[in-house]
Parts: C-alpha cells; sequence; structure tokens
C-alpha cells in the first residue's frame, strides 16, 4: 500500500526536513519526500494535510497510566487513548502504581495491557 501525505509542514529532524514537501510512504515506511509539483504515484492513496503539522511520533516521558492498582483514576487503555488523541504515540509511564512497576512480571502486565488497547506503545 502506497500512502502520499500532501499539503501539510513537514518536519523530520532525522532526515533534516521542515519544509512544505509531500511525503509519500509505502508498506509503512517511508520511501521519498516529494516536492509539491511532483506527481504522486497513480496506485497511491493521497491524504491532504493542509494545515497540519507531519512530523514522526511523538514520545511523552512522563505520564501517570495508575493501572495496576488505581484503575479509578486511569488504566492503560484510557491513558493511551487520551494520548493518542493528543499527537502522542508513545508514554513512558510513571511508576507510581500499586503495587510499584518494580519487577519484571508488572512490567509485562502493563506491556500486555497497552498491546490489548492496540493505541500507544508503552516503555
Amino acid at each position: 500500500m502506497k500512502l502520499l501525505i500532501t499539503g501539510g509542514h513537514l518536519i523530520d529532524p532525522t532526515e533534516n526536513q521542515n519544509s512544505g514537501k509531500n511525503l509519500l510512504i509505502e508498506d509503512g515506511k517511508v520511501v521519498a519526500w516529494l516536492n509539491q509539483n511532483e506527481s504522486a504515484p497513480e496506485d497511491a492513496e493521497v491524504f491532504d494535510a493542509t494545515g497540519l503539522i507531519v512530523a514522526p511520533g511523538f514520545i511523552d516521558l512522563h505520564v501517570h497510566l495508575r493501572e495496576p492498582g488505581q484503575e479509578h483514576k486511569e488504566t492503560i487503555a484510557t491513558g493511551c487513548t487520551a494520548a493518542v488523541a493528543g499527537g502522542w504515540t508513545s508514554v513512558c509511564p510513571m511508576p507510581n502504581t500499586n503495587p510499584v512497576n518494580d519487577n519484571a512480571a508488572i512490567t509485562r502486565y502493563m506491556i500486555e495491557q497497552a498491546e490489548r488497547a492496540n493505541l500507544a506503545n508503552v516503555f
């Protein structure tokens, strides 16, 4: 599958991009940055990102997911839902759960819950 994102403002620090170029993605990988006047491949789906910023995923290094133990405040699923709604693709939760995330079993549980939610990456 090919996807061409057009009209947005492209920011990619790893490729020194900060411009109005179009972004071509093929099979989930960036394959080209095209000038606005370059034509799209005929088999590409086109997404108009006019007025939007196109950037790699952002990582929030300080989130409070509260699960396990304090699900009445927040669960991994609700926290990840909020993260992606705000434009974050990955989060790093604080160890303020009950029990505290201080061993492999708790970490594994949190990662499994995040995989079930299938939203943001949880590290």
